[in-house]
């Protein structure tokens, strides 16, 4: 059976180019949500690395699903990421206004730095 961990993990760090790309631009809405995303996928890689196959888009979630050691300063580190999943997108994610009223520079600055740890963490050990 073929394993698609490094599709995954390849579209976990452009997700995270994209964050930063966004970031730069001011769209700091996407750049939360592209951290999100370039967490999400980054652990599902190396779900599948290690033989099994995660679904759903919680990181904190995913990562504390994994059978190996994660440090739970990781796994807040996805929470915190989870909070950019849906408001970021959607004009009823919040009580009023626009998602991109709602985020701004110190946002993306925070959810890239958790994206990267979180990257951090799962490339050495996706060999």
């Amino acid at each position: 059976m073929t394993t698609r961990k490094w599709d995954w993990f390849r579209q976990a760090e452009r997700d995270l180019e994209q964050a930063e790309s966004s970031r730069r631009e001011g769209r700091h809405e996407w750049a939360c949500f592209a951290a999100q995303q370039s967490a999400e996928k980054a652990v599902k890689a190396l779900h599948l690395a290690l033989g099994q196959e995660a679904r759903g888009h919680v990181v904190a979630r995913l990562l504390s699903e994994l059978p190996i050691a994660v440090e739970p300063e990781l796994i807040e580190r996805g929470r915190i990421l989870d909070n950019f999943y849906l408001p970021t997108r959607y004009a009823n994610g919040h009580p009023e206004g626009p998602p991109f009223e709602h985020y701004g520079p110190l946002h993306s600055e925070d959810a890239i730095r958790h994206a990267r740890a979180i990257l951090e963490f799962v490339r050495p050990q996706m060999a």
